[in-house]
């Protein structure tokens, strides 16, 4: 037991970290922003294909988000997977391209979302300390085998505490930011 398995519990813990904030990408603001269209799959001649391969996503306006596909005849095939999506906006088609208008988010829908965030930051919070309970568990068998003595257990154990605390500071940094960000009109 040594710090090369330290570094794999923080390994697992900063993806636990990653993993919540590119859900929290996905979470709209009363922007648009291009991430919310990362797991829409257009069908492509038969094939599920991300949007962002079939086309070009801009925003040309703070709430309004512009798919260009590279193919005209792409559009209703986009329109369609926006539609079976789960992000609840009807896409405009002009010909040329989709756009999606975001409408401003209720101070009802902003709290929902705000609840919605402090969940899945809490989530994160688990998975982090899930984290720590399978190093703790390590540490203490590799003692019972006497493969350290016990001062290097109450030092690993100590040590993964410290990574378990600056994790669940940053998830918590996380959740205050998104919640900011949604709260703000």
């Amino acid at each position: 037991m040594s710090n090369e398995k330290l570094n794999s519990y923080e390994e697992r813990m900063k993806k636990s970290l990653q993993s919540l904030e590119s859900e929290y990408q996905t979470i709209r603001a009363g922007r648009a922003n291009p991430h919310l269209l990362d797991r829409i799959k257009v069908d492509y001649y038969g094939a599920p294909t991300p949007l962002q391969q079939i086309g070009n996503i801009t925003v040309p306006e703070a709430r309004v988000l512009m798919i260009q596909p590279w193919e005209p005849k792409m559009l209703k095939q986009i329109e369609k997977a926006i539609l079976a999506s789960d992000i609840g906006i009807t896409p405009n088609n002009d010909g040329k391209a989709v756009r999606l208008v975001f409408p401003e988010l209720t101070e009802e829908r902003r709290k929902e979302l705000a609840k919605d965030v402090k969940k899945k930051g809490e989530g994160a919070k688990v998975a982090v300390r899930n984290i720590r309970r399978d190093g703790n568990n390590d540490i203490k068998k590799a003692e019972k085998n006497k493969e350290i003595s016990e001062d290097e257990q109450a030092e690993l154990e100590e040590d993964l505490q410290k990574l378990t605390d600056k994790y669940i500071k940053e998830v918590d940094k996380a959740v205050e930011e998104k919640t900011k960000e949604i709260m703000t009109v």
